[in-house]
Formats: structure tokens, sequence, C-alpha cells
């Protein structure tokens, strides 16, 4: 990994308290000064990987007409199917390069949530994407966990304060294709300069380059992981909550060279959110005289329906 910082989580998750100690300075001083670092340890096992990019490009390769079928109107493209071109970036009018999928929450149909959330979308073409999408949700859901906790001691905060506003989260797991360029693209680019919306991002599918990100200077760094590393990244709900101590970095997937047009691009990313009741107000041990409270108080339910109106998923 060049320039991004690489981190194991399998020191925070060892009986050893230095190493356990070692990676929440290290993935705190990441956070705090570029807002990314490459993870190794995390809990997917390569099998899941290989069969989940297995079953996304099977999916993208279906038929336009199917693919419209699992399009789900007035969600704002929260579970399903979202076409090429529907999203783009805040304050931009061109839309990205890139179609996508959306799993959603697993919840227990007594959660207090199970009525917020939109069903997940069974693609009927594909009898095991939908059981693979849900594995891989689960394990990246439980990685961002141990991330969380190891933040929370970085802030001077109880391990587990994160934990209640992580289960039943509406994270998002989002593989996306970004198909061949067939001609110049106008002002339009895979996915233009954009911070996430969320508490943290866990990235899939760094392995060629196409990501970049924006360091404090303004200038564009490569982010190219190692095979069994994801790029974990600080999203503006956390840097909201903590009064931008942690940093949500803005980020781009540029196109390829023109000799590589005629390539498609895969990527996964898991947008961790907590739930729509946690309140995001910026914490009070990250306030101090030299840092002011810089964001008014919301709640992350309305924080994310203003960022999907932004984003042109929501139509006033």
């Amino acid at each position: 990994m060049q320039n991004i910082p690489s981190v194991d989580l399998r020191d925070f998750l060892s009986d050893d308290p230095k190493r356990k100690q070692k990676f929440v300075n290290e993935i705190g001083s990441a956070f705090e000064d570029i807002g990314f670092v490459a993870l190794k340890g995390h809990f997917l096992n390569d099998q899941l990987v290989d069969e989940l990019y297995g079953e996304i490009r099977n999916f993208f390769s279906l038929p336009l007409e199917t693919k419209h079928s699992y399009e789900i109107p007035g969600i704002g493209g929260q579970r399903g199917y979202v076409s090429f071109g529907k999203e783009h970036a805040k304050g931009r009018k061109e839309g990205d390069l890139k179609e996508f999928w959306h799993f959603g929450q697993y919840v227990d149909e007594d959660s207090k949530y199970a009525s917020e959330y939109p069903d997940n979308v069974e693609v009927k073409e594909l009898p095991r994407f939908n059981v693979v999408g849900k594995e891989a949700y689960q394990m990246l859901e439980k990685t961002g966990v141990y991330v969380l906790r190891a933040l929370a001691l970085h802030l001077g905060l109880d391990e587990f304060y994160f934990d209640e506003y992580a289960k039943d989260g509406n994270s998002i797991l989002r593989p996306i294709h970004y198909p061949p360029i067939t001609s110049e693209p106008e002002n339009a680019i895979r996915a233009a300069a954009h911070g996430d919306i969320n508490l943290i991002t866990l990235l899939m599918g760094a392995q060629g380059k196409g990501l970049q990100v924006q360091n404090h200077n303004g200038d564009w760094i490569d982010a190219v992981a190692e095979p069994d590393e994801l790029v974990i990244n600080v999203g503006d709900m956390l840097s909201r909550h903590t009064n931008n101590k942690l940093k949500s970095t803005i980020h781009q997937v540029v196109n390829p060279p023109r000799e590589l047009w005629g390539t498609s691009r895969y990527s996964i990313p898991f947008f961790m959110h907590p739930v729509s009741d946690m309140k995001l107000n910026c914490l009070e041990n990250c306030i101090d005289a030299e840092n002011p409270k810089k964001f008014e108080d919301i709640t992350a339910g309305d924080y994310l329906y203003e960022r999907l109106v932004d984003l042109g998923l929501i139509k006033k």
C-alpha cells in the first residue's frame, strides 16, 4: 500500500494489550491525518470474496431489461438495482459512469427498525446471489464493529460506545460495476470527487489503480490495496460526530487510460451506517477553545435523507 497506512485487525483482536493499543494508535492517527487505512486480518475469507465477485459479474452481465426489473421505484435506490448514470456527486449534474446494486440490513421481525427498512430484493435468475451477498454483508459488518470499537477507545469513549448504534444500523453493501467506456466522456468520470455519508466505509476491490484520495495539500494520491486488504475510510457522519477530529476525506474513481477503456472495473464498498435515531451531535470531548463546535445537531436519519437528495437518488 502506497501513502495510505496499513493496519492489521489481528492486533486489536489479540490478547496482548500492547498489540491492541498499537492498533488503536495506528488507526486513530491515520483517521486524524488522511482519513484512510488499508486493513488486513478482516473476517472475509478468499472463498467468500471469489464467490461474491463471481455472483456480481453474473448479475451485471444479465440483459439490461432483466436488471431494470430489479430497480424499485420510491425507495431512493436503497435496495436492488440502480441503473447506469443515475447517481451523481453532490454539486454535479453529470451522472457517474457506474451501475450498482444495494444489499441492506437484515433485521429480526421484532426489531423496531424492521418497518423502516425496505426488503432486500431477490434475484431469481441467480440462486446464490442473495445468499453470498448476505454472508459478505455480515462479515463486513462484523469487521466494522471492531474498527468502531478501536476508534471509540481512541476518542476516549467506552470501547462499546458504537455497538448500540451499529446493531440493526442502516448499512448498505454496494457492488459496483464501472462498464467499459465506449466514447469520450463529457465531464464525467467513474465516480466524481465526494465524501461518503456514513460512519465508516469498508471497500473491497481497490487492487487496481483508479481510486484516488485527496490529502490535506489538495494532492490526489493513488490508493491501491494488497489483495488481502480492505480500504477503510471515515464518512461524513463520523466526521460530524467527532467535530472533524476524524477526517472524512474526499476521494474519487478516475477513468482508466484510453488503452484500458474496454475493461470493466468492479468494487464493493460496505457503507456502515448507524440506526436512524442516532444523534450525530458533536462529542463534548472533541470540542475545545481551539476546536469550537463546527456542525449543527442532527440525527443520522435526517442527515442521510438530506444527502440522498443531494445525490439525486431522492427527488424532493
